[in-house]
């Protein structure tokens, strides 16, 4: 490639590099990186280890061999008598098939122990990732792509893969092949010596500062191959919503800009790598010369001997060979940082949510909870709840309605703590929320969501999810109450049917039907329905509405409803707007109250369901 090439795109990288922004994540340490790896590392250490030193015992061993050639060819070419010569020249075949031996034997060995180790801590290194991933709040996991996520926790175990073998078998055997070249040959040859480690001052530096250069624009390659998948995740679980919009030939023109960009960018960077071929080839060729040349003006003096040139090529060759893959070396290392960054980031982030220091066990005897003056905002921002003050007495059924956008599902979700409130505190049976464990806490709740999502497993497995405990009797009973026999018992594999993922192979209805019976199974003292027949047919929600009733004895309830004729039996009815209480009461007492805001909404309903039957 010409000179100007080069020139051009060092100066098109700093151009782009400006105006491309660090991505997030890039501030990430190579010491919090490496911490993270030491935290798998760790519990396997002496195994991981000991294969280690059994590479490097292996490498010291090779690095020895070439003496025994040079010490060969010196015997080969001094001999007068060749009879006389042939036992030591035998001899040294001896040794030479030893150190191969013991070189074997140790390296080997060291793999073996090396593998052992490395496979378990990659899955410990999944296992941390999944634990620290999986603890972050509902808001974290809604501002990231699903696939996204799954791609950072495999490339976080692959990239300790990558670090370390590289490390295992190119660096450190580099290192042990350099100290013993440059050690020997300055005892039989200073000035090869010499030569050597001055090539080693220019050729190792070069690659490392290039490689550390280049790391950022690694790192934009990793993060365009993130959103791919990213985008290839979206697109396929919303396929249906493609089809049905006709969004066909709009994500293949989306999908084909963002592959294209990551093309470009890892096109860029590999045409980077280039500049070090080219620097690489220049320099393995003069250092042969050099060496052959100052050999020759040696040996004409005689003051090296035909072992030596072979001592030297020896070790020419090799470490050209170690050499000539360095920049590769240097990418995988600053490639596997790269993808471990965005693994590393989650790994560090703080929880938006978190226990507090010392918190308890929540018990709830009643199921009372207390609103004291509860606001939130999104991102400091958007306001949702301002000053909400509510008490729910212990038993109570309670109903939210009003316009969408109200602040009805944030309430419950802060409820949940998948929120903290930006202001006040919510308390059950006095207790606050913020000072007890978020497992206790949602150990008390049941939830049954507008839209439930299901377990790619079985159906047993799903509603058992509601109290991992029960038995396979129980199960079918809080089934039955839920009425999902109705639809399992048709089902060729019955309960050990698997739903597909998110729950794909059930209807709608179905899916809340498994929620229901998840809930049931549950049996917690405070139940919280959103839309939980929202997804039912007329004749189901009927024969559900019993299941519910039942459910809801003796708990402290919440609903969440948008058709206001399934809750006029609430003991009491919260109208919210514009996230705030705009009216209390039963339905009845609502409803008398003329121009009132829940007034209005019943007479669309109502107005809505004469259309409907006219029509």
């Amino acid at each position: 490639m010409p000179l100007f090439l080069y020139v051009k795109m060092y100066f098109f990288a700093k151009k782009w590099y400006f105006f491309n922004t660090m991505r997030k994540g890039q501030n990430i340490s190579a010491r919090a990186i490496f911490a993270a790896f030491w935290r798998g590392i760790s519990p396997y250490k002496v195994m991981f280890f000991l294969g280690i030193f059994g590479f490097i015992v292996g490498t010291i061993v090779n690095v020895l061999i070439p003496i025994l050639y040079k010490e060969f060819f010196d015997v080969l070419s001094d001999a007068g008598d060749r009879a006389l010569a042939t036992p030591s020249l035998i001899r040294i075949v001896i040794y030479v098939a030893a150190l191969h031996g013991l070189s074997f034997v140790f390296y080997r060995g060291g793999l073996f122990l090396y593998n052992t180790s490395s496979s378990k801590i990659m899955a410990r290194l999944r296992q941390n990732a999944f634990n620290a991933m999986m603890l972050h709040s509902y808001g974290f996991f809604a501002s990231n792509f699903t696939g996204s996520l799954v791609q950072r926790v495999n490339r976080f175990s692959r990239s300790f893969e990558r670090i370390a073998d590289t490390l295992s078998f190119n660096i450190i055997s580099l290192i042990i092949a350099i100290v013993g070249a440059i050690a020997v040959t300055l005892v039989v040859a200073p000035v090869i010596a010499l030569i050597i480690a001055c090539w080693l001052v220019i050729f190792v530096p070069f690659h490392i500062f290039f490689a550390r250069w280049k790391q950022k624009y690694d790192v934009l390659v990793a993060a365009a191959d993130s959103k791919t998948t990213g985008v290839l995740a979206d697109s396929i679980t919303n396929q249906n919503a493609i089809a049905l919009f006709t969004g066909y030939q709009h994500e293949v023109d989306y999908f084909k800009e963002v592959t294209e960009d990551q093309a470009k960018k890892a096109r860029f960077s590999w045409n980077l790598g280039g500049v070090v071929e080219m620097t690489q080839v220049a320099l393995v060729y003069a250092v042969e010369f050099i060496v052959f040349y100052f050999a020759i003006l040696y040996w004409q003096k005689g003051e090296i001997t035909i072992g030596v040139f072979v001592l030297a090529q020896a070790y020419i060759i090799g470490l050209s060979q170690q050499l000539w893959g360095i920049s590769r070396v240097m990418r995988d290392i600053f490639e596997g940082m790269a993808d471990s960054r965005e693994m590393v980031e989650i790994l560090l982030k703080p929880y938006d949510v978190q226990d507090a220091h010392g918190a308890v066990t929540l018990t709830v005897p009643k199921g009372a909870i207390s609103f004291a003056n509860v606001s939130f905002n999104f991102n400091e921002t958007r306001t949702v709840l301002h000053a909400i003050t509510i008490d729910i007495t212990a038993g109570e059924k309670i109903a939210l309605v009003g316009p969408s956008g109200a602040g009805k599902t944030t309430f419950i979700r802060l409820i949940l703590r998948m929120y903290d409130p930006t202001q006040g505190a919510i308390y059950i049976d006095g207790q606050d929320i913020k000072t007890v464990t978020q497992e206790s806490l949602r150990a008390h709740v049941s939830l049954v969501p507008q839209d439930p999502v299901l377990f790619h497993r079985t159906l047993m497995e799903n509603i058992r999810y509601g109290r991992r405990d029960a038995t396979d009797e129980e199960v079918m009973r809080a089934a039955k109450l839920a009425h999902c026999d109705e639809f399992i018992d048709n089902l060729p594999e019955k309960y050990e049917t698997f739903v597909g993922e998110r729950g794909i192979k059930l209807s709608g209805g179905e899916r809340q039907r498994v929620a229901i019976a998840r809930a049931i199974l549950k049996n917690a003292p405070i139940l919280i329905l959103d839309e939980a027949t929202s997804s039912l047919d007329s004749h189901s929600e009927s024969l559900i509405q019993d299941a519910l009733d039942t459910l809801m004895r003796g708990c402290t309830t919440i609903v969440i409803a948008h058709r206001l004729s399934t809750i006029r039996k609430m003991d009491r009815i919260v109208v919210m707007e514009h996230g705030a209480i705009r009216e209390e009461g039963t339905h009845d007492t609502l409803i008398k109250k003329e121009g009132s805001l829940y007034e209005k909404l019943w007479k669309l309903q109502v107005s809505g369901f004469m259309r409907e039957e006219e029509e």
